[in-house]
């Protein structure tokens, strides 16, 4: 299922019989969101994963308390920007970083890309 974000662009988003588990979290699917477009907004990204604007906000400040991400204001907007160094927390794949699993995912979800700016 798709929408339309403000800017006219085609978004995927959550549908109704998604399965029940996914292989990433909610977090890796908000990287994800960001690492397509990092000026997304909060209710695109809430929207594309299929969680609430408040589960959004309070994961963005998790990923940003951690390093993960960071976040600057341009105006009313929130631009986010990914620590691609960024170890994945997990034991098991502690040795590879955030950046890696945004380049294996990369041709599914367009890393990189940016909207055009207003």
């Amino acid at each position: 299922m798709f929408y339309v974000n403000g800017d006219g662009n085609r978004m995927a988003t959550a549908n109704q019989t998604a399965p029940a588990w996914t292989f990433l979290s909610n977090h890796g699917h908000i990287l994800l969101c960001i690492a397509r477009d990092p000026d997304i907004r909060v209710r695109e990204i809430a929207q594309a994963v299929g969680i609430t604007e408040r589960a959004v906000q309070r994961i963005l400040g998790e990923l940003e308390e951690a390093g993960a991400i960071s976040r600057r204001r341009q105006g009313r907007r929130t631009h986010y920007q990914i620590d691609k160094r960024f170890p994945l927390r997990h034991p098991i794949e502690a040795h590879h970083s955030v950046g890696e699993l945004l380049r294996l995912a990369g041709s599914s979800v367009g890393v990189g890309a940016t909207r055009a700016r207003r």
